[in-house]
């Protein structure tokens, strides 16, 4: 049986694409898969009685070393901010390329706590910062330094010790631009170096608070228990900056959702499941309820999505436990059929996840198509011809076609780039000024503007001579060439609309992160966790890899 790709005129609608889960595909996951025989050590801690100093961690194999370098800062309560307009944070980290020297150490000590500010060099990778859940950091060193171990309720409302404001890579600041590191074999996956930073500043929080309890009462004082550690990750506050990526990256974007689309495909199509595999697949299910029972965030919004969610899993376990038997063909297809029929995008999109997790063999070389070069894609072919580009537009963007862009409601937003921090911003049209400042992300309207100038030019006009009379138009010409090629580079959407969810937009990314409980803080903004429930680096040899639907608290 063959089973067809997934319309993209359904999945890139954003509120399908905000209905995403990590999945093994998810790129934090790759990561630990790929690094798991690596070595890993802690070269370095220098860390005062209150936890303030440096640390360096690394992975090594062969002659090869990646080195986490921590600074741990002194700041004042109301000096604490997770906006991007923050000057100062609680911990600031780079990845160096390497084994950093003492010199290292030493520049990058003046450098790394300034961020934007700072400048380092082509041997740093990624830079980031991260601020302490006070609450929850003080609360966990309390118990330590007493001889017990943190409440577990306290714990799990958070899921976590610090949470990181931003991770820079490729270029920024000064750091090592994407091409000197490209060809290495072990980092062929998106934001594989961001992964490992993330990864390694997690186990610093656990080495600091250990430290700082120690200290504060060496007699009674206990390490946090390692099934905790396991359940804590690191936190992340997401803001609008991180919503034009998945625009302006087209091919990228493409290959995150081809490759999940074929593994579904893939998964379809398996004719007889073996019954290691469906028992597998239906544990995953059945413990991932406590991710969600345990999802916590105020945002009525994402409790709605969540309650329904809830409902639906339990639905589909009692449809698999009374009325499913995966002893006939092609299970997993009546399983996707049923949940187009049965449930909502949220609980569709979560299935879909579940499903690949006992399919090493399909979703691991997958793995290896998420990345793209972009710049060989982005040339216009000026030869071909008017009839062909809005043939290309009628085929690949017919719900857009549909939006009528002179109704106020259509066309209420514009996204802008913040004057102080340079970081794109979201304001109504009609009721704040700058829209002449509007940057090129309403793709739709665009598009729709394009395909108006193309009903009435000629046919046989070649793209170069269309373009001499409509330049402005050059950048959605190149997004409808792109997309001919790659079918899920485009949000179906409009993203300047009434109606837009921005969350939506963070979301689809985060979930290929491998984010799990995303707490909306408003429409624009949202925090999450990662890697909570992930293996610890002195157990990465040998792991369960299904441990993110096995977390405890």
């Amino acid at each position: 049986m063959k089973v067809e790709l997934r319309d993209p005129n359904t999945i890139m609608k954003l509120s399908r694409l905000g209905s995403f889960h990590q999945s093994k595909l998810s790129f934090l996951r790759s990561f630990l898969n790929e690094f798991k025989e690596w070595e890993y050590k802690r070269d370095l801690f220098n860390l005062n009685e209150n936890g303030f100093g440096e640390a360096v961690y690394s992975f090594k194999k062969n002659k090869r070393v990646y080195s986490l370098v921590c600074f741990a800062n002194e700041i004042k309560d109301e000096e604490r901010s997770d906006r991007v307009i923050a000057t100062k944070w609680d911990a600031a980290f780079t990845l160096h390329d390497g084994v950093p020297t003492k010199k290292d150490i030493e520049r990058l000590k003046n450098e790394v706590p300034k961020q934007e500010v700072g400048r380092l060099s082509y041997k740093e990778l990624t830079l980031s910062r991260a601020n302490k859940s006070v609450r929850i950091y003080n609360h966990v060193v309390e118990s330590l330094s007493k001889g017990q171990q943190p409440d577990l309720n306290l714990l799990s409302k958070v899921g976590y010790l610090y949470r990181t404001t931003a991770v820079y890579g490729s270029g920024k600041f000064g750091l090592a631009d994407r091409f000197r590191i490209k060809n290495r074999e072990e980092i062929n996956g998106p934001f594989r170096l961001e992964m490992m930073l993330v990864y390694l500043v997690r186990q610093f929080t656990f080495d600091q608070v250990n430290h700082v309890a120690y200290h504060k009462n060496p007699k009674t004082a206990v390490k946090l228990d390692d099934n905790i550690c396991k359940n804590l990750g690191i936190g992340n506050s997401t803001g609008l900056g991180m919503a034009p990526f998945i625009v302006n990256h087209p091919t990228l974007l493409n290959n995150w959702i081809l490759s999940r689309e074929k593994a579904l495909k893939k998964i379809r199509e398996i004719k007889d499941v073996e019954s290691q595999d469906s028992d597998l697949f239906i544990d995953c299910v059945k413990k991932s309820l406590k991710n969600i029972t345990s999802w916590n965030t105020d945002s009525e919004y994402q409790q709605t999505k969540i309650t329904s969610l809830l409902k639906d899993v339990e639905k589909f376990l009692n449809f698999i436990n009374k009325d499913f038997n995966f002893e006939i063909e092609y299970p997993f297809n009546k399983i996707y059929q049923w949940l187009e029929d049965n449930t909502c995008e949220e609980c569709i999109e979560y299935i879909v996840s579940i499903m690949m997790e006992p399919y090493n063999n399909i979703v691991n070389p997958l793995v290896k198509e998420m990345s793209s070069d972009e710049e060989k894609y982005f040339n216009i072919p000026t030869h071909r011809k008017v009839e062909e580009l809005r043939n290309i537009i009628e085929a690949k963007y017919p719900n857009i076609l549909d939006i009528n862009f002179e109704e106020k409601e259509n066309n209420k937003n514009f996204w802008f780039i913040s004057k102080n921090k340079e970081e794109p911003r979201l304001a109504d049209r009609f009721e704040e000024h700058g829209s002449e400042l509007e940057q090129p992300l309403a793709i739709a309207r665009d598009i729709k503007k394009l395909y108006d100038k193309l009903l009435v030019s000629k046919n046989s006009l070649t793209i170069a001579e269309f373009l001499t009379s409509n330049s402005e138009l050059r950048h959605v010409v190149r997004r409808a060439f792109i997309v001919e090629k790659f079918p899920y580079s485009e949000i179906q959407d409009n993203t300047i609309g009434k109606d837009l969810m921005p969350i939506d937009m963070l979301r689809l990314k985060l979930s290929f992160f491998g984010a799990l409980k995303f707490d909306p803080r408003s429409d624009k903004w949202l925090r999450i966790c990662m890697f909570q429930g992930a293996p610890l680096p002195n157990e990465l040899k040998s792991y369960d890899e299904q441990w993110v639907y096995k977390t405890n608290i």
